[in-house]
């Protein structure tokens, strides 16, 4: 059964605006009631004191003529005017497990559809061709994995594209180097590896520091893999051909990664900067047709009056080069013309690299000046910070270089083994070698993860491995802990805790009510963070409900309650925070496990 639960901040939030409604002008009722959870009571509202200067009353004064009407709500429990006029709302027990009772029983946990209108077309991970994916990509990659499996519980209708980098001159001098060096192992199949893919790309990415340093220095190689371009670009079969196997390999080694990950990407998402080749041309002339564009030193660019170089100089917008050759603007307005018109997306979101903001700015004002985004679309630059290492500086190698993706991963899962192994140790040594793997897999991944997510997607933040695979604190480890210890209640009270419900008659310990305040909110979050593409809300959320388990779980006995209809009850509200605990990992992409 699948059913709508409003959420008890909504209703408060719809009773102060029926006493508003009473009180206050009729042109100040539909005002925001302000209603916000409060540590003095369930909720607190503040619009007394946001009005009464506006209708010449004081806010206590004000504050008691909508207290007098709240009192009347009757599953509103107490209502009290505190300090210079905050309005502190206390529900009833019945109004809380009458609600959760109906979250219990949806399939969704009450959490409606709302974004079942529109149309989310999600632009993230797009590492490059013929080289290896490195921890700049994690945040994209899983920035954008969440947001789609948020929009898409929500009801959208979600399109991810994984926008490779797999186009340009650059494989013009690969290829060239690759065939003028035969004896060069670099395809999957040629590798002894059990990760051939991973291989394959790491060779490729070698191949192509070589070919760029013979690049550099030989200009008759120069000049061959200047060749070697134009036939890629005039199709030119056996450099397609070439080029296609590059692609695979490359394609084949990101999808290792995204499977180690966990994420959604499949290769049926990928439509790289080659997937725009034939709509390029007809970009160019309808700018041109438009007047959109103009021509500069024999290139073809759009320059916005606002936007200026360091010696007030226009920046330009370059969209055609003089030799014929396209931007990378170019194929971007190509890919929002195609996913607006072709996919019919109302919302497009590209997870990149806060860096890039000029770039994406230009290029959606482009698009609107172009009528390909108009009031109906709207684009978003969904900015990510960087990721440092430990000590809070660029994260890189001992040697200077990019860190490899896989290589963090593998340092995350050794230091989650270690961590298990020695919890597993204190619990008397239950985990065999296989399970211990599996667990360690899981809390590595859901820790990188869950640092990644928990943080503020525009900030930068530390990749600390030894602080990430806690137990303790605010780590993804902790949450699946969590989880994992409501899973064992649970299994211990069998039939009993999948027949357990709600009963509305009994009255919550203040544990109890922090706990089933939190989980009414489930709904609400998601809809923050649809609202704001902000992941972190919902990590933080859960990390707030795994809390409240924990007090509830230390402050009232579950299977030792004084009678069977608290224990009923507790096992009912252990089922529905295992359920939305899990709900929530899953749509920030982490494994809820039930034993570790």
């Amino acid at each position: 059964m699948t059913q709508q639960v409003r959420s008890l901040a909504a209703e408060v939030e719809a009773a102060v605006s029926a006493a508003m409604g009473e009180v206050v002008p009729a042109e100040l009722a539909g005002e925001d009631p302000l209603v916000r959870r409060s540590d003095h009571a369930d909720f607190q509202s503040n619009v007394s004191l946001s009005l009464a200067k506006r209708i010449g009353r004081k806010p206590r004064e004000l504050a008691e003529e909508l207290r007098v009407r709240l009192d009347a709500v009757p599953w509103i429990a107490s209502v009290e005017v505190s300090g210079p006029g905050f309005l502190n709302i206390t529900l009833s027990d019945a109004a809380l497990l009458g609600r959760l009772e109906a979250r219990q029983g949806d399939d969704r946990l009450g959490v409606p559809r709302t974004q079942a209108a529109e149309v989310a077309v999600l632009d993230y991970s797009a590492p490059n061709v013929a080289k290896e994916m490195h921890v700049g990509h994690l945040r994209s990659t899983l920035i954008g994995d969440a947001l789609a499996r948020v929009l898409d519980h929500l009801g959208a209708r979600t399109v991810r594209q994984n926008h490779v980098g797999d186009w340009g001159t650059q494989f013009g001098m690969l290829i060239q180097y690759i065939d003028e060096n035969p004896q060069l192992a670099w395809r999957g199949a040629e590798l002894d590896d059990a990760q051939a893919a991973g291989s394959a790309v790491s060779a490729l990415d070698q191949l192509y520091r070589d070919a760029r340093k013979v690049f550099d220095a030989d200009p008759a190689f120069k000049e061959r893999a200047q060749r070697r371009v134009v036939g890629l670009q005039s199709g030119d079969e056996e450099t397609l051909a070439a080029w296609r196997e590059i692609v695979a390999e490359s394609e084949a080694a990101f999808q290792q990664v995204y499977g180690r990950l966990g994420v959604l990407l499949t290769l049926d998402d990928v439509a790289g900067e080659s997937f725009y080749n034939t709509r390029l041309q007809s970009v160019v002339d309808e700018l041109r047709e438009k007047g959109i564009v103009e021509e500069s030193e024999g290139a073809l660019c759009v320059f916005y009056d606002d936007i200026r170089g360091p010696e007030d100089t226009p920046v330009p917008l370059l969209v055609q080069k003089r030799d014929g050759g396209f931007g990378y603007a170019a194929t971007d307005l190509a890919a929002i013309r195609y996913r607006t018109q072709e996919l019919g997306a109302t919302r497009i979101l590209y997870m990149v690299d806060a860096r890039q903001a000029q770039h994406f700015d230009m290029v959606f004002r482009t698009a609107r000046r172009a009528g390909w985004l108009h009031d109906g679309v709207e684009a978003v630059h969904v900015q990510n910070g960087t990721i440092n290492g430990p000590d809070g500086r660029p994260f890189k190698t001992r040697s200077g270089g990019t860190v490899r993706l896989a290589d963090l991963l593998d340092d995350a899962l050794a230091r989650a083994r270690e961590v298990i192994a020695e919890k597993d140790a204190e619990k008397g040594g239950t985990l065999d070698e296989a399970r211990l793997d599996e667990v360690a897999g899981l809390a590595s991944i859901g820790a990188v993860k869950y640092a990644e997510l928990s943080t503020s997607r525009a900030k930068n933040y530390n990749f600390d491995v030894n602080q990430m695979v806690s137990f303790n604190g605010q780590t993804g480890v902790y949450l699946q802990y969590t989880h994992t210890r409501i899973a064992s209640i649970l299994r211990r009270a069998a039939d009993e805790a999948a027949a357990a419900s709600f009963d509305a008659t009994l009255a919550l310990a203040p544990a109890e009510r922090e706990l089933s305040l939190l989980l009414d909110e489930f709904g609400a979050v998601l809809d923050s963070v649809a609202a704001t593409l902000e992941p972190h809300r919902l990590a933080g959320y859960l990390y707030s409900l795994a809390k409240a388990y924990t007090g509830f779980y230390e402050s009232c006995p579950v299977l030792k309650a004084d009678t069977p209809q608290i224990r009923a009850n507790r096992l009912a509200l252990c089922r529905l925070s295992r359920d939305t605990l899990a709900r929530g990992l899953n749509l920030l992409g982490i494994t809820a496990p039930d034993r570790m």
